[in-house]
């Protein structure tokens, strides 16, 4: 199954003025956008001259799993986060969660954490991991905050991210961590 984006699977939620839904396909390359844009806290705190780039929309699209948005509910204003959760040989990874600087803070990553573990349950997963920095405030401590544990990767698609991570030299900027959440 390709990213849920055709609004068909993954629920509409709306809680706090602010709507969940799948993504549509017509905002992917928000989400390139959106993603570019929270990258940029970590190029700050990291002091990091160059970021891998975030997914083009063609690359995120052809990934197998499903796409969750957060926009507000009562007016026309665009996305302003997302989560994206990769379905691969059986395990369900939250790939990226991003949320614009401007609206951080504001507890909109954490409802789109929680939506994508609602998700991820309803599509019959026990558990949910993902790979993040240890020791920056919004990334593992965050994660924790929602539930998930430091774990250790336990098959080969979950050691093979850490060998992505090693290809971008992502650990050149900080310890990274890989965390497990039951659902």
């Amino acid at each position: 199954m390709t990213a849920t984006h055709d609004g068909g699977r993954a629920g509409e939620e709306s809680r706090g003025g602010m709507a969940i839904r799948a993504a549509r396909p017509s905002e992917l390359t928000r989400l390139e956008q959106i993603e570019r844009a929270a990258d940029e806290l970590l190029v700050e705190r990291f002091g990091a001259k160059e970021w891998p780039p975030p997914a083009t929309a063609a690359e995120r699209a052809a990934l197998p799993g499903f796409i969750l948005v957060i926009e507000f509910a009562d007016t026309a204003r665009p996305v302003v986060g997302f989560v994206h959760v990769l379905e691969i040989n059986g395990h369900a990874h939250l790939e990226q969660l991003s949320v614009l600087p401007d609206h951080g803070r504001k507890g909109y990553g954490r409802m789109l954490v929680t939506a994508a573990k609602h998700e991820a349950r309803r599509r019959g997963y026990r558990a949910i991991t993902l790979r993040t920095y240890r020791d920056v405030p919004w990334n593992a401590p965050f994660y924790a905050s929602c539930g998930f544990r430091v774990s250790t990767p336990s098959t080969p698609f979950l050691s093979g991210l850490v060998d992505v991570e090693a290809r971008l030299g992502l650990e050149r900027y900080g310890r990274r961590v890989h965390m497990t959440a039951e659902l």
